[in-house]
């Protein structure tokens, strides 16, 4: 139990060889969740797009593929977490991909830049979620949508026993919080058994 829980706990900041293990874990195990979720944006060519939390960067990977002609950006708060996302997306990178360690509470780009923001597996451990939230909503242009995708749908969960510093929301908590946070046309969509992508766009 305790290497176990040492593995999960650099789920929120990958470090040392556990963290990139992790990393290598996640590229793969969130590949279904990610590429159905992706499936639901109605993806545009030439789009300029951020994933926070960006991890291992095959996120990255699956957004250029969607949006012919495309910008996107990544940001993690951990060091692996960024030279794995750099090192997975090479070819493009500095070209049409750009990689950046930071945190969700406060993002280093200029306000209206993105059409659309996602975030895999990760906002449970945002801190202070709403300020987040409102950064996500700067960062979008008026019309740009913000994903949300997420597989531990219940507040109670036992995964943040395992995880340490991680708050679970469920699906309509999340919704409330972006529309709070002033998103609008927002939505949760499901798919069994325990895959939730929750949407919202900037007005």
């Amino acid at each position: 139990m305790g290497l176990l829980k040492s593995f999960f706990t650099n789920c929120a900041n990958p470090k040392g060889r556990m963290g990139r293990l992790m990393l290598c874990f996640m590229n793969f195990g969130h590949a279904p969740l990610t590429n159905w979720g992706l499936d639901i944006v109605d993806f545009q060519d030439e789009w300029t797009m951020l994933d926070i939390g960006c991890g291992g960067g095959a996120t990255l990977k699956r957004l250029l593929k969607r949006s012919n002609g495309s910008r996107v950006y990544g940001i993690d708060i951990s060091e692996e977490s960024v030279a794995k996302a750099r090192k997975v997306n090479d070819a493009l990178l500095g070209k049409r991909v750009f990689v950046t360690q930071g945190s969700a509470e406060k993002l280093p780009y200029d306000d209206g830049l993105f059409d659309l923001v996602t975030a895999v597996e990760t906002v449970y451990f945002w801190p202070s979620l709403p300020d987040c939230l409102q950064e996500v909503h700067r960062v979008l242009k008026p019309g740009g949508s913000f994903a949300i995708m997420v597989e531990v749908l219940e507040a109670d969960s036992k995964w943040t026993d395992l995880c340490e510093g991680m708050t679970a929301y469920t699906p309509e908590q999340l919704k409330d919080l972006l529309d709070e946070a002033g998103f609008i046309q927002t939505g949760i969509h499901r798919k069994k058994p325990s895959y939730a992508t929750i949407l919202g766009v900037k007005p």
